[in-house]
């Protein structure tokens, strides 16, 4: 059955607190090598409503040179000022009345960061039905603005440390590939649409889309 040997995913992980999160020093790793490592790990929101999270199986990166898809191409802004800040931080903006989470990648002042598309729910999950009003898990988190939606992840949480709580990755992953890499999704032509910056597991069931 495809995706039977996501079902004991939860099983590989301990949701234990800041402990247990990815060291700044992992986020310093070239954009599209860090899209690619984060693939496994799991990203976990402490909210006072309760612990959720899921597995990250699908990114896009998104860089300082050449990529016209980033927010950052136009220069600094009020907005997009998260990506020239130091690696390992959210970088959390609204669009089409949903959050999108981005968590900050390379030194301090290249603006560079990683779009998380879709997660694998696995803890947490009936608090993320009752938040995105669907009970079907595949329905969860399988896009950027469902994801955040049932993690409870607002624009409150924009520069957020994610090497502590309440909002981190874990350093734990699962093993799994192959890895796609193909273009990403809902950019213009002109806005890098071409570039092949998107990776997710091959033979997941919870990526957005294939």
């Amino acid at each position: 059955m495809r995706g039977a040997k996501w079902s004991n995913a939860m099983s590989h992980f301990r949701i234990s607190g800041a402990d247990s999160s990815l060291p700044r020093s992992y986020y310093l790793k070239a954009t599209v090598d860090a899209a690619r490592a984060l693939l496994g790990h799991i990203l976990v929101h402490e909210s006072p409503e309760g612990t959720t999270g899921g597995i990250i199986v699908e990114t896009e990166a998104y860089l300082s040179q050449d990529d016209p898809g980033c927010h950052a191409s136009i220069g600094r802004t009020r907005r997009n000022d998260p990506m020239f800040g130091p690696p390992g931080y959210a970088y959390v903006y609204g669009i089409h009345r949903c959050a999108c989470l981005n968590l900050v990648t390379a030194p301090e002042g290249v603006p560079e960061a990683v779009l998380i598309r879709a997660l694998e729910p696995v803890t947490g999950i009936e608090l993320m039905q009752q938040r995105r009003g669907l009970l079907r898990l595949k329905d969860l988190c399988s896009g950027p603005g469902k994801l955040t939606q049932a993690l409870g992840v607002t624009l409150a949480l924009n520069r957020a440390d994610l090497t502590v709580q309440p909002l981190y990755v874990g350093a734990a992953a699962v093993t799994a590939g192959p890895v796609v890499a193909t273009t990403r999704i809902g950019l213009r032509p002109e806005k890098g649409a071409d570039l092949p910056l998107r990776y997710y597991f091959a033979d997941n069931p919870y990526v957005s889309r294939r």
